[in-house]
């Protein structure tokens, strides 16, 4: 799917911001360059048969407590989904995950889980199908995306990890 018709396409005004290709939060905090939008966390996760699968996207900083969430859901356990799951359901690679990858999920086999400070947020950050780029969508264009992709998200507080103790402490 082309990502960049589909927005035109749909009315969906975001801006996209190149930048080195970053695979985990502390790549991108160090570098994507300082972009207006909350920043995310995406996390492509499937219950313990397989039947559901979940993209939770977070504030980029939250820590998710994924029994809770699995709880919240009514879905059981939660664990993360294989790379294999990720490209036939999302058509992305690890490192790529972001809402917009919702594009590819035709047969609407992936729940939307967003949490409640981003869904009420003037703007998203999420890449593009690739992690050399991020795009800036406000929120008035996340709302169209999701309705012509067919998604509806489920918007909910999502439950957040207590931190974990420094090394060697």
């Amino acid at each position: 799917m082309d990502l960049m018709a589909f927005l035109a396409a749909h009315g969906v005004n975001g801006s996209r911001h190149a930048h080195p290709p970053v695979m985990t939060v502390a790549e991108s905090e160090r570098l994507v360059p300082p972009l207006p939008g909350a920043k995310t966390k995406n996390l492509f996760l499937r219950d313990r048969k397989g039947a559901r699968h979940f993209l939770v996207t977070v504030p980029h900083a939250r820590p998710v407590d994924l029994a809770l969430l699995g709880e919240l859901l009514e879905a059981g356990r939660l664990s993360f989904a294989s790379p294999e799951r990720l490209a036939k359901h999302l058509g992305v690679t690890p490192g790529s995950v972001s809402l917009l990858a919702l594009v590819n999920d035709t047969a609407l086999a992936v729940e939307l889980v967003i949490d409640r400070e981003l869904w009420e947020a003037p703007a998203v950050q999420a890449h593009p199908l690739t992690n050399d780029a991020t795009m800036v969508i406000p929120h008035a264009g996340l709302g169209r995306f999701l309705a012509a992709t067919g998604h509806v998200p489920r918007v909910v507080d999502v439950p957040a990890a207590a931190p974990r103790p420094p090394r060697g402490a």
